[in-house]
């Protein structure tokens, strides 16, 4: 059997593994457009900030990867895939045959429709490539502009202030991080940004960029008076790579549809990762866009590429970084919600905790402070998934998850 998997990160890697260690001899063709040794994307901002002592430490298997792993490797694009057929076009118009296919593109950044916002000077933080070319900007004394406050973009901005960069925010939104701090979590990191040197601006409209003459790159946005920059890191979202799936029966308008066997709409073709809509605890179909979210999924659908028929339960989004000295997490359903119960911490030597509740079950939590607080999260996520109830009031909650990890 040929299998062919596009991608090469942590849904790929994964998938392979489990793949041989299921005891397969198949032949199994990988084809990624990125470096060749898989790397750890989430350790980017940690890459650029010198955090790594030694750059090998950014790579989650070794570069005999493949070989060991009896992988053909092609450095090589996916441009269109014929599901009649069974071939994968390459960009160098090669065609690769497959009784299998596992889809595993991932997502790339897009760039909002600002004018200017090309060229020379304007970088994404995605991939290994951006990280190199954002290296020799990352010094003293320059000025970088941050469009966007996502995760990618506040770790870029988190790397620059540690590097004692000038470091300007702007965020279309009325806050940081809409999709994983609630109001007050994002009202305490925004404050913590400020007193660290971030000049962080909400519900700013950038409208265009202005090369100057000596290099640097004049912002304007409305409303506000124009500030010349050195470089500009674009971090405003990202879309699912599944160009090449135009023209197929695969479903993939929010990226590409696959059941609880990461099985896609169409016949011999799988997909795990941030390119796929999967699963999730809470019953609905979700990309989560999440390291072990990953992991899960590519390890079911190398299971079932082969035919064991492992179900997947469903992922739980599970956020968690270090950023401007503070530890920032959140996990499920974690936005305040007036059919939901809320308990809501303030723990002078900690941070904020909140607990989220749907009759006595939890569904969601969010930090804000030391890192000591993610070992709850941690207790927490398998209670969410398994939708265990919890005993104990608001009062005992710390004391009941040391004392009541049987929950487990």
């Amino acid at each position: 059997m040929n299998i062919v998997v596009i991608g090469n990160s942590a849904a790929a890697i994964n998938a392979v593994e489990k793949m041989r260690s299921k005891g397969s001899k198949d032949k199994i063709t990988m084809i990624s457009k990125e470096i060749k040794q898989p790397y750890s994307r989430v350790l980017l901002p940690y890459h650029l900030r010198g955090k790594l002592p030694k750059e090998e430490q950014l790579f989650m298997r070794d570069y005999d990867f493949h070989e060991k792993n009896k992988v053909e490797f092609i450095n090589d694009e996916v441009l269109q895939i014929d599901e009649n057929s069974k071939k994968v076009r390459l960009k160098n118009n090669e065609e690769i045959s497959y009784d299998k296919l596992l889809i595993t593109s991932g997502s790339s950044p897009f760039t909002p429709p600002i004018e200017g916002l090309n060229g020379e000077g304007v970088y994404h933080m995605w991939t290994y490539d951006d990280a190199e070319k954002l290296k020799p900007y990352f010094e003293k004394g320059k000025s970088v502009l941050v469009l966007g406050s996502g995760f990618v973009s506040l770790q870029a901005a988190w790397a620059a202030i540690v590097k004692e960069l000038n470091v300007y925010v702007y965020e279309l939104l009325p806050k940081i991080m809409p999709r994983v701090l609630d109001d007050l979590s994002a009202e305490k990191l925004s404050n913590q940004m400020r007193n660290l040197g971030v000049d962080l601006n909400l519900s700013v409209s950038t409208q265009r960029i202005e090369k100057l003459d000596n290099g640097k790159l004049r912002v304007h946005a409305k409303d506000m008076k124009p500030i010349d920059v050195d470089f500009i890191i674009v971090g405003t979202g990202v879309r699912p790579n599944t160009q090449f799936l135009k023209g197929t029966s695969v479903n993939h308008e929010r990226g590409i549809l696959v059941d609880d066997l990461m099985r896609t709409t169409v016949e011999d073709i799988y997909a795990a990762g941030d390119v796929a809509n999967g699963p999730t605890t809470f019953g609905d179909n979700m990309i989560h866009a999440l390291w072990p979210t990953a992991v899960e999924e590519g390890k079911i659908a190398g299971a079932n590429i082969l035919g064991f028929e492992e179900q997947y339960d469903g992922s739980l989004n599970m956020n968690v970084t270090q950023m401007f000295d503070l530890t920032v997490a959140s996990m499920g359903n974690f936005m305040d919600d007036e059919k939901l119960e809320v308990w809501n911490y303030e723990l002078s030597k900690l941070g904020m905790f909140k607990l989220v509740l749907d009759n006595n079950v939890p569904v969601g939590a969010s930090l804000v402070g030391k890192s000591e607080l993610v070992e709850f999260l941690g207790i927490l996520r398998p209670i969410i998934r398994k939708k265990k109830e919890m005993k104990c009031t608001k009062d005992e909650l710390f004391r009941y998850l040391r004392t009541k990890c049987d929950l487990i």
